[in-house]
């Protein structure tokens, strides 16, 4: 099967077809078509579902160039995902303002606390009050603390706003980031090769992406560099601007290595480090970077910080009862 469109000149042209024609080579890769720009003509070949779905795709392209817009490659992405799913978004919702350049939305954060992620119709919603000020604190500030014991949502929310920040176009990149410290066993027991011993440890990260983004759109994301899942010690020398950068489980970094990782925010980039205070698997606990940081920072114009409680654990019932009766000690330990 063929399909031809008439491709604009200048900026328009530009926009559709991508730098160096960047747009039409994910095309290619993503839905194994044939597609080539020349003279005034973009031309796409292949089995007749390929061709279809790459043909939504460039009339989304088209539809953003006419507005004026350009598709970033997070926005192509998702427009690919969506076309392969045969549940492409209509055109408005490109002339909604899912732009590649960073808008300043006043209000992402619906008034029910609800933010839109990728899986279509499904929204996160905060659920008690102190996670909506959580979620209004990551979208205020470029670097937010949160505190809180297990089943309070620090790491779900703080995914979902990076998701809902990416699909928006505030950010091009989502770093998701924790450190590999043991809790009571070694890494060396177990078995596999270093990746596969790091693996466990970024698995909750992976697990919170899966309920807002389809596997395959994750596994694009990812492989294009635009969704990021590291360990803390491979962050050393690095510079991320125009990204989201999650730290989880701050609480088992030490002071130097929050030093190192809050170093690390660039240009245009955000930053949210969460951890339970009363999880510390260090072998000195007062060594914990999270907590230095906590209070280290606290006068610093332009930090959010945020502390959640057990009234804010939304996991089963029971995980409520059991912080209660174990004395939650996540409360940032003493007031200078």
């Amino acid at each position: 099967m063929e399909k031809n469109f008439s491709l604009p000149t200048g900026d328009a042209r530009l926009a559709t077809t991508g730098p160096a024609e960047r747009n039409l080579k994910l095309i290619r890769e993503a839905l194994g078509v044939s597609v080539s720009a020349r003279d005034n003509t973009l031309r796409i070949v292949g089995a007749p579902r390929a061709v279809t779905q790459a043909a939504e795709v460039v009339e989304r392209l088209q539809q953003a160039a006419r507005a004026g817009r350009t598709l970033g490659q997070a926005q192509l992405l998702e427009a690919l995902s969506a076309a392969s799913l045969h549940s492409a978004p209509p055109p408005a919702a490109v002339d909604g303002g899912i732009s590649a350049v960073p808008t300043d939305d006043p209000a992402p954060i619906a008034p029910d606390g609800a933010l839109d992620v990728y899986l279509p119709g499904r929204r996160v919603r905060a659920k008690t009050p102190g996670q909506l000020a959580y979620l209004k604190a990551i979208h205020d500030h470029d670097l937010t603390f949160c505190l809180g014991p297990a089943g309070t949502g620090k790491t779900y929310l703080a995914v979902a706003a990076a998701v809902n920040m990416l699909k928006r176009g505030a950010v091009r990149k989502l770093v998701l980031v924790r450190p590999a410290v043991e809790a009571g066993e070694k890494l060396g027991f177990l078995p596999g090769t270093m990746q596969d011993k790091v693996n466990p440890y970024l698995r909750p990260l992976l697990d919170a992406l899966h309920d807002m983004m389809e596997f395959d759109h994750i596994e694009r994301f990812m492989a294009h560099d635009l969704i990021e899942i590291v360990p803390l010690a491979f962050m050393r020398g690095r510079t991320l601007n125009d990204a989201l950068i999650i730290l989880d489980e701050a609480q088992n970094t030490t002071q130097s290595q929050m030093l190192m990782f809050l170093t690390r925010l660039g240009h245009g980039g955000k930053m949210v480090v969460t951890g339970d205070a009363s999880q510390i698997d260090l072998d000195e606990p007062r060594d914990s970077g999270l907590i230095d940081a906590y209070h280290r920072l606290q006068r610093v114009p332009g930090i959010g910080r945020c502390t959640l409680d057990a009234q804010d654990i939304v996991r089963h019932h029971l995980v409520q009862r059991v912080v209660e009766a174990y004395g939650s000690t996540d409360t940032p330990p003493r007031k200078p």
